[in-house]
């Protein structure tokens, strides 16, 4: 099975209107640039997006959002997006925040074929409503469903043309288990090599999850804050 594809235009010809999708990454870091870029192009609308972030105004998801591409958003932390921030407001964009950790453990029991889970996170608070409750040893928690995609979009530093895939430092986060969990997992990575290049204690995703792998271009890798001394300090 070839695995490899030019580039994210190649790789995302099947993704239709009201998919669901995950995109890894954290804040900035470790995002799929090229394959957001390429939805953009496409005019893919009614997407259900599953990230810890959206983005910001004009990078990331931010930029489907811009052109009305996303319908809802499963994620943990947006306040760096005006433009998602109007949308909710307005009613026109649905949102189910997560707590982070939850949102991360909801991908990873996704991947592992764990239909749900108890966790004590959000017991007592709007996260909890309408989900069972139960007592466990004296103590609340509440039971959260697993996370599934039609398409998994991932960011890796390095991957062979099989779909072994590593990452580099914090990109490291989400990607891995999305990647687990996507009906077709599309990757880009910044290095495509030969199957053997890897040393393979260091693979982080086996390529036995990978469907698709392209090397990526023209990454921008942005710094969502920058913060600096000024020169009097």
């Amino acid at each position: 099975m070839n695995k490899v594809f030019k580039n994210a235009d190649e790789a995302i010809f099947d993704m239709k209107d009201d998919s669901v999708l995950m995109l890894g990454g954290f804040g900035l870091c470790g995002i799929p640039e090229n394959c957001i870029s390429a939805l953009v192009k496409k005019g893919t609308k009614g997407l259900t997006c599953i990230s810890n972030n959206a983005g910001v105004d004009d990078f990331g998801i931010g930029l489907m959002l811009k052109t009305r591409q996303v319908k809802k958003m499963i994620s943990s932390y947006v306040g760096e997006n005006a433009e998602f921030e109007r949308q909710l407001l307005s009613g026109e964009l649905e949102v189910d925040l997560v707590p982070q950790g939850t949102l991360a453990e909801r991908i990873r029991a996704g991947g592992a074929g764990i239909p749900a889970f108890f966790t004590a996170t959000g017991f007592g608070t709007e996260v909890a409503e309408g989900k069972e409750a139960r007592q466990i040893d004296g103590r609340w928690y509440i039971l959260e469903t697993a996370l599934k995609a039609d398409f998994a979009l991932v960011k890796a530093w390095k991957g062979d043309t099989l779909g072994n895939l590593v990452f580099k430092g914090t990109a490291r986060n989400f990607n891995p288990m999305m990647a687990t969990t996507g009906k077709v997992t599309i990757v880009e990575v910044d290095e495509l090599v030969e199957p053997g290049v890897l040393d393979p204690n260091n693979i982080h995703t086996p390529g036995i999850f990978v469907q698709r792998i392209f090397q990526g271009s023209n990454y921008e890798k942005r710094i969502e804050q920058r913060t600096v001394l000024s020169k009097e300090n």
